[in-house]
């Protein structure tokens, strides 16, 4: 199965913000979406960066309450990874656990912003893929026995 089967199930819709936004509006940003990262653009949509959870809990281990009063671009990560639509489950995961992270941008061929998926959302396709190869066995199986 392919990244382009993630989107189409979960939708497309970034959660974005600014770089000039403060750290505290960014967890609420990601409390209200019940999400762990957002994705840090330019006023012309531009991907400057991701803020995730994790860099939000690093800043707060540095800098303390402070952190949270910093601009978001302070503490976001500018080396963005990102995957095609037509990677598949398996090199995503490997990308995610080689390079540890959690979440990647999906760019179309031509640089276009596609969406942002998750370990979570990696992990919830490849079990939807294995319970289909399942049911398809099954079903040939059965097919076979009542013959």
């Amino acid at each position: 199965m392919h990244i382009a089967a993630v989107i189409k199930r979960k939708g497309s819709h970034v959660v974005s913000i600014a770089p000039d936004r403060t750290v505290a509006e960014a967890v609420s940003l990601l409390t209200e979406n019940g999400i762990g990262a957002a994705l840090v653009l330019d006023a012309t949509g531009g991907i400057l960066g991701i803020l995730s959870e994790r860099d939000i809990v690093n800043g707060i281990s540095r800098h303390g309450g402070d952190a949270l009063a910093q601009r978001v671009d302070a503490l976001m990560i500018r080396d963005v990874q990102h995957c095609s639509p037509r990677d598949t489950i398996a090199q995503v995961m490997r990308v995610m656990t080689e390079r540890r992270t959690r979440h990647l941008v999906v760019l179309e061929e031509d640089g276009k912003l596609m969406g942002l998926i998750s370990i979570g959302d990696v992990v919830k396709q490849r079990l939807i893929d294995a319970n289909l190869e399942v049911e398809t066995l099954r079903g040939y199986v059965s097919l076979r026995a009542d013959t």
